[in-house]
């Protein structure tokens, strides 16, 4: 199975009511698995963050707000948040992005993914620090959406 196919596999599972994939072929082994707590019916990585005192699964210490989306990782890689070791970060704190604007990058098997914004707002907060594997699911930006 390529890159390609697993990337669609993805888009598959997270279009779909399925929570849980597993495919084994001889020594080749890939399991999906997503929450079943999305708030965001779309299929992406981006979903509304719940408020405290819901029961979540164990995430990384955030500051959570009312309102916020948090952007998360659609793939198992290393998060970068400029093109190349030596340019600007696509995105800063405190600045305002657009739908379809880049964000930041995973590598995943020597690739370079560009991850696009699903909405327009401010950014609040990074959660991940520049060149730290991130894992599927997992946050990497809350974001104050447009009105």
């Amino acid at each position: 199975m390529d890159f390609k196919q697993i990337k669609e596999l993805i888009s598959l599972v997270n279009s779909t009511e399925l929570t849980r994939v597993e495919i084994e072929d001889g020594d080749f082994r890939l399991c999906l698995q997503r929450e079943v707590k999305e708030v965001n019916v779309r299929p992406g990585p981006v979903r509304e963050v719940v408020t405290p005192g819901e029961a979540v699964p164990p995430q990384p210490a955030v500051e959570v707000r009312d309102h916020l989306v948090e952007v998360c990782a659609p793939m198992v890689g290393t998060f970068y948040r400029a093109p190349a070791p030596d340019a600007p970060p696509f995105i800063q704190v405190g600045e305002s992005i657009t739908q379809g604007q880049i964000l930041f990058i995973i590598e995943a098997m020597k690739m370079m993914n560009e991850i696009e914004s699903d909405v327009s707002g401010v950014v609040k907060q990074v959660l991940v620090e520049n060149g730290e594997p991130v894992e599927y699911g997992q946050p990497i930006l809350l974001i104050e959406p447009k009105a």
